[in-house]
């Protein structure tokens, strides 16, 4: 194993505080409990908006924490959930007294712990569950659906709303149908390592990739050979229409998303291919997003994802964000 570290305890610390200094103009960082949270705290009258995981998913989401997205995220330790304390003492930092909005990937334990939190928060608060992964399921994380890339685009529109004044109830109902008009599949080249194991997370041999691999290295569809990326791309498009159901002539956003490790090169060409497949399937692709926004670790692959679009989430999605990953709008 070769990684810029000091000491596998220390990685989440060190690299949390690097971020928050390469960043103070957009966010601050509590290091005990651990959360990173918008400039200046709480806007008074604004839903506020939280989110978090494991760490190794960067920039998920402590890169999605500014204006006009997150009010504040919660980083786990790497591939594990953030604890109940984070995400209480992150409410009570950034609640501006229109209520909490938790954005929460359906993985068991993050689960689990934002419903022990939002029961016990001290004020008015709603759950959005992420589930956009069309490629299992269930999977050894999950009961159901995984939540993955389709994450960050519900985190920038409903951020946008909550921003001009939307209510809870609207950004609940929201979060909810950009969730259910997106799909996702991934693919995995090599395997991540995460930092105490020191090895592979799992065994790809030369020349093999896993179809559907989830954010965390879980197992996919299936393994094979390697392909051309028309072949790999044909498959998630073919899988992600099927699950969506678009109609001919309907406007879609597409992400390609890497998994930390694939050379820009390789993920726009992969653009390319979702870009010719969807035109042969009649949709017309209005908004796009190409690069690292939900990743895992070191891992080479890349996942696609597909939302179908109408003018409210297009005019939310076009709307100014100030983060340290997306940030348009401004000028």
């Amino acid at each position: 194993m070769k990684k810029l570290i000091n000491a596998t305890d220390d990685i989440l610390a060190e690299s949390l505080r690097g971020f928050a200094a390469a960043h103070a103009d957009i966010v601050e960082l509590s290091e005990e409990p651990r959360f990173v949270m918008r400039k200046g705290g709480a806007v008074k009258g604004k839903v506020a908006l939280i989110s978090g995981g494991g760490s190794g998913h960067e920039p998920l989401h402590t890169g999605f924490v500014g204006k006009g997205m997150l009010d504040a995220a919660c980083p786990g330790q790497i591939f594990t959930s953030p604890t109940p304390d984070q995400m209480i003492a992150a409410a009570q930092a950034v609640d501006g007294g229109a209520g909490v909005l938790w954005i929460v990937k359906n993985y068991s334990g993050d689960v689990m712990n934002f419903e022990m939190v939002s029961e016990f928060h001290d004020g008015n608060s709603a759950t959005v569950l992420t589930n956009d992964d069309v490629a299992v399921e269930s999977s050894t994380h999950s009961q159901g659906r995984r939540g993955v890339a389709a994450t960050v685009i519900v985190e920038k529109i409903v951020g946008a709303a909550a921003e001009q004044g939307a209510d809870l109830a609207a950004c609940k109902a929201l979060g909810d149908r950009v969730n259910s008009a997106s799909g996702t599949m991934g693919v995995a080249l090599t395997s991540c390592i995460v930092p105490a194991a020191g090895k592979p997370t799992f065994d790809l041999g030369e020349g093999e990739i896993e179809m559907g691999v989830g954010i965390h290295g879980e197992p996919g569809r299936r393994r094979e050979a390697l392909k051309p990326a028309d072949a790999i791309v044909g498959e998630f498009v073919e899988t992600i229409l099927a699950d969506l159901k678009p109609a001919s002539g309907e406007e879609v956003l597409v992400l390609v998303n890497g998994m930390g490790g694939t050379p820009l090169m390789e993920l726009y060409l992969v653009y390319d291919a979702v870009a010719r497949q969807c035109a042969e399937h009649g949709l017309k692709i209005e908004r796009s997003l190409v690069g690292n926004y939900c990743t895992s670790l070191e891992m080479q692959g890349c996942s696609v994802t597909i939302t179908k679009l109408d003018d409210e989430m297009k005019s939310l999605w076009d709307a100014p964000v100030r983060t340290a990953a997306l940030n348009w709008g401004n000028g």
